[in-house]
């Protein structure tokens, strides 16, 4: 593809980024997560990961002479990302004495992007591999940015190493008979609750609501307002900024209809399971008064959920290592709540390599990317972030073993796979993201009904998506 092309298709997409972002339909890193202090001790006395991977692993390509491998990554949520990063490429080089991986914080998932397409527009090469969203692959795939990663999966396990991984996360990593993105920052949205609030309230806190209406019901004896009526403690929160779209698509999923199906030039938002969806959402605040009126950020609902202020939330179990430091309370974990069944989208990001790298960094990358996947190191990251360990193999390790017993907490999100579906990503799927979340926004603040949003959204959908039909 000519370089003018390249850059053009790039700049679109970051430009979709950058609206998405200025619209509120986007996410920022927290402060917190870009100056973490020090990183968690093992939960629940698991053993620390190997620093190598497995020996009966077949080795990658050895990368001719010294190279230096710059790592992208972003950071959406609190957490000592940084230096559990830094560490784990310190253990790599122990390994690797010619390959110095240097991880770069980018930000959020939208600056990581933007850092890569004005390095690629200033004449620089791309980083050699970065972790962006697996929504983000047909846009890269677009661009002519990535590579397809079948002949580096073939050094490190072939289709053994491949079928290891979580079907569900497969879904958004793959495309045109080609794997593009390995799964390794990787999520659902989970339900967390306060076991004490739910003593307080009679509640059995080993019962959290398994059902929309038990949650709507719980949430009202959960919610608690002082002799002035103003209210002390929220029943649920659900942020409606940063991925407002992904937070909803756990509850159309359940109301039986996913907004995105197999195709990337298909969505599904105007449809009668996804406005009921959306109208149950709003419902939590404008009917039965359990949720705070208008758009929850995505970043503040933790903290408002270790601080007491709210009973449950929703929000990704990369969240999960840093709550349960955070909580002064036993904090139970459970999967989203069902209508006419559970359901959950997959989420968060896969690990990319970029086509305009020199031979010797993408091969370093694929190195490295067998280093980061291996089963113990995927146990480890799942027991330092709370992201979900993305191979099945990585839960049979001792460390998982004794985390299961000790905080079962990081089980959930795992379980939960089997009821989850494909991400929102398909061609422009930024854009559409942003649609979606604008029209989602519109709706919890009382701008327009489900009925009139999910129209506007779908028939903007249909304009962007018509030029890659």
């Amino acid at each position: 593809m000519p370089r003018t092309k390249l850059l053009a298709l790039l700049a679109l997409f970051v430009v979709g980024l950058v609206l998405a972002a200025c619209a509120g339909g986007a996410p920022s890193a927290p402060a917190a997560s870009t100056a973490p202090t020090s990183a968690p001790a093992a939960q629940g006395g698991a053993a620390a990961a190997p620093t190598s991977a497995p020996a009966s692993q077949a080795a990658a390509p050895a990368a001719a002479g010294n190279v230096d491998l710059d790592f992208y990554y972003p950071v959406a949520v609190p957490g000592p990302i940084t230096q559990i990063l830094d560490k784990y490429a310190a253990d790599f080089h122990k390994d690797n004495p010619n390959i110095t991986v240097k991880p770069v914080l980018a930000g959020s998932y939208q600056d990581a992007l933007t850092k890569i397409q004005t390095t690629v527009q200033g004449g620089g090469a791309p980083p050699g591999l970065a972790v962006l969203l697996s929504t983000d692959m047909w846009s890269l795939i677009d661009a002519d940015a990535i590579i397809p990663l079948d002949q580096c999966i073939s050094t490190i396990g072939g289709d053994a190493y491949l079928k290891d991984f979580f079907p569900a996360f497969m879904a958004n990593s793959q495309a045109q008979g080609k794997t593009w993105g390995i799964p390794f920052q990787r999520s659902t949205p989970v339900l967390y609750y306060n076991k004490d609030a739910f003593k307080e309230a009679g509640l059995d806190p080993e019962k959290p609501p398994k059902n929309w209406d038990e949650l709507a019901s719980m949430a009202q004896k959960l919610t608690k307002k002082d002799a002035n009526g103003q209210v002390t403690r929220w029943g649920v929160q659900i942020p409606s900024d940063g991925f407002p779209y992904w937070m909803f698509q756990g509850f159309a999923i359940e109301a039986g209809k996913n907004i995105v199906g197999d195709s990337p030039t298909e969505v599904y938002f105007n449809t009668p399971e996804v406005k009921r969806a959306l109208e149950f959402w709003a419902s939590l605040s404008t009917k039965y008064n359990v949720m705070p009126p208008g758009v929850i950020a995505w970043a503040t609902t933790p903290n408002d959920f270790t601080a007491g202020k709210t009973a449950m939330m929703y929000h990704t179990t990369g969240s999960l290592t840093n709550v349960l430091k955070q909580a002064q309370f036993p904090v139970g974990v459970a999967f989203m709540p069902a209508d006419k069944g559970y359901g959950a989208p997959t989420g968060g990001g896969n690990l990319y390599i970029f086509k305009n790298a020199p031979k010797e960094k993408q091969d370093a990358a694929c190195k490295f990317i067998q280093f980061l996947t291996s089963p113990d190191r995927a146990a480890q990251w799942s027991i330092d972030t709370g992201y979900v360990a993305t191979r099945a193999s990585a839960y049979d390790t001792q460390a998982m073993k004794d985390l299961a017993v000790k905080q079962p907490q990081y089980l959930v999100a795992k379980d939960q796979l089997q009821y989850a579906q494909r991400e929102l990503g398909t061609h422009a799927a930024p854009q559409l993201q942003q649609v979606l979340g604008n029209n989602i926004q519109a709706v919890i603040a009382g701008k327009k009904t489900a009925d009139q949003a999910m129209q506007d959204g779908q028939a903007e959908a249909d304009r962007i998506l018509k030029q890659f039909k």
